[in-house]
């Protein structure tokens, strides 16, 4: 990205659409949209104009046009959207014109919202969240990626930063009005009480489950030994044929991952081979060893073998399967008894991997952290707790100074390029 650049690109879906939004962003905005349609409609106000070439003078169609004069635009510089007939030909045609006008480029991935990070009109914070909003399939993901994107973690982190520099004013006072090396008694117990509750604070956020884990979903492994009936209950889970089902014992051998989304919860369930301690080939003994190592990465196991054999995990859940059979053995401590064929129980097992998600997953009504953020914070507590031990005023304003830094990071006023590179290159063309 130049500065300076005057970008376009289509920010709705792909044609063909009935309506089709081209977005034009930089200097030569406005006077682009008046090339294009001879006239600039009121600010942020809608008009209806007739778009033409400026070369041969054709009109390339009829368009609802917008113009957003900057600072006060979403990327903070002059912005012109042009609301088109969302034909392939006709954005196509709009698309090549703007290319051929001197000072206009097509948009990078994200770079719109690079350009509003870049102006002030989001921090890197909300510009995570909006990446999370953009890929958000579920509604648990939505309502929680909507948490960052409109600035809860922002403001918490604003807070916290408001906090650090009245700890640090303390002790700049100290430095510019005392004459001895030492912080006194009673200043050294307003910073220790004051960077207490602030590591108070960072922890509680800390020990929230991370962002990550509503992206990938909770990870439910069916497990048990072979023909206990997990690829069926599976299927019948996620309510379509995802796994092979035979009576041939071992038929499941690789580890078969499928996504759902459950009362607008995102799951991630996984069907293993069957585990038995004798008479596995060395094909079979491979599947075997990957569904022991799956039982390591799971959330909750779903486990349909004997009775107290499975995995320790605390979120095992006994499964007593096949309850429509002749033979069928319930379990005395099973948590459900279930028959993928008749569809006995599935609803109970549903509701109980929800509620159960509810426990694990990052809660909604309150923001939750990605890695990179909760590594920042984790170091901004790190340099707080340096203060406890510590008496000398210069040693005390250096930790405050490296924490402040640490919380800097997570809203992008100190960032590296090739961090926002990697953030910004995830979004689509257009945002």
């Amino acid at each position: 990205m130049q500065a300076g650049e005057t970008i376009f690109a289509l920010s709705s879906g792909q044609p063909p659409a009935a309506i089709g939004i081209i977005r034009i962003s930089g200097h030569k905005a406005l006077d682009t949209l008046m090339v294009l349609a001879g006239r600039l409609p009121k600010p942020r106000t809608g008009s209806l104009v007739k778009i033409t070439d400026p070369v041969s003078g054709e009109m390339l169609d009829e368009a609802l046009c917008l113009a957003f004069p900057g600072p006060n635009s979403a990327t903070g510089e002059d912005l012109v959207e042009i609301h088109c007939h969302g034909g392939r030909a006709v954005i196509r045609a709009i698309e090549g014109t703007l290319e051929q006008l001197e000072g206009l480029r097509r948009a990078e991935p994200g770079e719109f919202t690079r350009r509003a990070f870049a102006n002030g009109r989001m921090d890197l914070a909300e510009a995570e969240g909006l990446s999370d909003l953009l890929f958000a399939e579920t509604e648990w993901q939505r309502k929680a990626a909507i948490q960052s994107a409109q600035g809860s973690l922002s403001r918490q982190v604003e807070l916290w930063q408001s906090e650090l520099l009245r700890v640090s004013a303390l002790v700049e006072a100290e430095l510019d009005f005392s004459d001895e090396d030492d912080v006194a008694p009673a200043q050294t117990d307003r910073i220790g009480s004051a960077s207490a509750a602030l590591m108070n604070d960072i922890a509680q956020v800390l020990a929230r489950p991370r962002a990550e884990k509503l992206k990938e979903g909770l990870r439910v492994v069916l497990g048990g030994p072979p023909n206990s009936g997990k690829s069926t209950l599976l299927n019948a889970l996620v309510d379509r044929e995802a796994a092979i089902v035979s009576a041939i014992a071992g038929t499941t051998r690789d580890v078969i991952e499928v996504p759902v989304s459950l009362g607008g919860i995102p799951f991630l369930f996984v069907d293993t081979a069957g585990v038995r301690h004798k008479g596995a080939e060395e094909i079979e003994q491979i599947g075997i060893d990957r569904a022991k190592n799956e039982f390591t990465r799971a959330d909750i196991i779903l486990w349909l073998g004997p009775e107290g054999e499975g995995p320790e995990i605390v979120n095992l859940v006994e499964i007593a399967s096949r309850s429509d059979a002749v033979d069928f053995m319930p379990k005395e401590a099973a948590s459900l008894s279930v028959s993928a064929k008749t569809g006995d129980g599935i609803g109970e097992l549903v509701d109980l991997l929800i509620a159960k998600a509810k426990t694990v997953l990052p809660a909604v009504d309150h923001f939750s952290v990605n890695q990179r953020q909760a590594d920042l914070m984790a170091k901004a507590k790190s340099e707080l707790e340096m203060l406890e031990a510590q008496s000398d005023l210069l040693i005390l304003a250096e930790h405050l100074r490296l924490a402040r830094q640490s919380l800097d990071a997570i809203t992008g006023k100190a960032s590296t390029e090739d961090m926002l590179d990697t953030l910004f290159g995830k979004f689509c063309i257009g945002k």
